[in-house]
């Protein structure tokens, strides 16, 4: 197994002043060449006859659901499959929540067929936004019902509509899903109601069709991802901007987010507007630099001006480079303290991407806090997109590594990071350059299920994963 270390290179004022251009000779290795065929991790990628997906030996997947397969309830699996979670079920079964990245005008892969043909008698009252009845928007979950013993789908369905680029999400500790818009649309000609909305999902399979009711006091911004603190119901989130920020949720009642609560903004502790970007070759903060922070409270949060962020910013909030995926990690399964973690896409002075992790106070969101308060780390900056390509989805796996999925320009790859920083290759996208979204295992920890976005595939991913 060869591994590259952030201890050997991503902390090496060497290989940072260079780039990593010269990382080979700097380093004496040969260790990420090609990094679809470095033997890293699991060991390398072997080429998938089916041309599907690109795994290491003892591993394969199957084909759970595609693009405009025929669901339970009549309608079509929509296109655009994005961020996704896993929720134990009875007698063995795992249900999967998934989102699905559509606009209004994506008939053509929304659940209703081109041209909206199986839109028939769909009630009105389902839709969040229906469109006025001609343009309804297509965005939305679906929800999968999964038998772990057999590895067979055994049913799919529609169960959030009328939302508008269902991006990223997560899994909330009472046992449903938040699914973010990544839009700012306002209500016009073509729509009903404004979008930017955070939305809770049931992830019971017996349950009615969710009621598309937005978390309002969450913020309407370009939401993307979302993670729960579990002992304090504590929320944080990510906005898909360039200049984004960082916020976090203090439900008024933990585990009722309909209830209201107050949304801040992440702040550096004496360094009121952080630019964390990193954007300069040279930067302040290295990977490896760690913060103090403080949160800053704000108003007006519905924000009808899309000016949240702007506003946040002025007040001393810091700014991040498109936030998108997000996880939580009770470091239990690494011996350490319980984080937040959460990518930005765009992060670094290559852009490729950045990692951060955030570990909460022990007095998060009480008064206490200041005395000792909650610490963010720039967990890896590679900026080489050899190593990672644009980071966008991303989960903990059971045994504490990441696991994130690629959105760039070139092959896409699934990647995993040690916590101590070390980066390799679990698989890649052989179909296509289309980017993998959904990264999530399955709550007993044998399966990777995963989404290739486009043409739209949901796979199942099982071997030897770590114990």
């Amino acid at each position: 197994m060869s591994i590259l270390s952030r201890r050997q290179f991503l902390k090496s004022s060497a290989a940072y002043s260079l780039g990593f251009a010269g990382l080979h000779t700097l380093l004496g290795s040969t260790a990420c060449v090609d990094p679809g065929s470095t033997v890293e991790g699991f060991g390398a990628l072997s080429v998938d006859p089916g041309g599907i997906l690109d795994l290491p030996d003892g591993f394969s997947y199957s084909i759970l659901s595609q693009t405009g397969d025929a669901m339970d309830n009549g309608l079509l699996v929509p296109g655009a499959p994005d961020g996704m979670a896993t929720f134990e079920a009875p007698e063995g079964k795992t249900v999967i929540i998934r989102n699905h990245e559509l606009r209004a005008n994506d008939d053509s892969l929304g659940p209703f067929g081109s041209g909206n043909a199986l839109l028939g008698d769909f009630p009105a009252e389902r839709f969040y936004d229906a469109g006025f009845g001609t343009t309804p928007s297509l965005g939305g979950t679906t929800i999968l019902l999964y038998d772990m013993a057999s590895g067979v789908l055994e049913g799919q369905k529609l169960n959030l509509i009328g939302t508008l680029r269902n991006c990223a999400g997560g899994p909330t500790p009472w046992g449903t899903w938040i699914s973010c818009e990544e839009t700012v649309q306002r209500a016009g000609p073509s729509h009903e109601q404004d979008h930017g909305y955070c939305f809770e999902v049931s992830a019971d399979w017996s349950a009615p069709f969710s009621d598309p009711v937005p978390l309002r006091a969450m913020g309407r911004f370009n939401h993307e991802a979302i993670a729960v603190e579990p002992t304090t119901s504590i929320v944080y989130l990510t906005e898909d901007r360039d200049d984004g920020l960082l916020y976090r949720f203090l439900p008024i009642s933990p585990g009722n987010l309909q209830a209201g609560g107050i949304l801040q903004a992440l702040a550096v502790r004496g360094a009121p507007g952080s630019d964390l970007r990193n954007w300069s070759e040279g930067t302040a903060f290295p990977a490896g630099s760690r913060f103090d922070v403080e949160w800053i409270t704000l108003d007006l949060v519905e924000a009808p001006a899309d000016d949240l962020r702007h506003r946040g910013f002025a007040a001393g909030a810091a700014r991040f480079a498109r936030g998108e995926g997000m996880w939580y990690g009770d470091g239990v399964a690494v011996g350490e303290a319980s984080a937040v973690y959460f990518v930005c896409t765009s992060g670094g002075y290559a852009q490729s991407g950045q990692i951060w992790r955030y570990v909460p106070s022990p007095n998060e969101g009480t008064l206490a806090e200041s005395d000792q308060p909650g610490v963010l780390e720039l967990f890896v900056e590679p900026n080489q997109r050899g190593l990672i390509d644009k980071a966008d989805n991303l989960t903990v796996a059971p045994w504490g590594d990441l696991v994130l999925c690629e959105d760039g320009s070139g092959p896409q790859y699934l990647v995993g990071i040690t916590p101590e920083g070390e980066l390799y290759k679990i698989g890649r996208n052989a179909a296509n350059n289309s980017e993998l979204t959904g990264a999530t295992f399955s709550p007993d920890g044998s399966t990777l299920f995963v989404n290739i976005q486009r043409p739209g595939i949901t796979l199942a991913i099982t071997g030897p994963w770590k114990a």
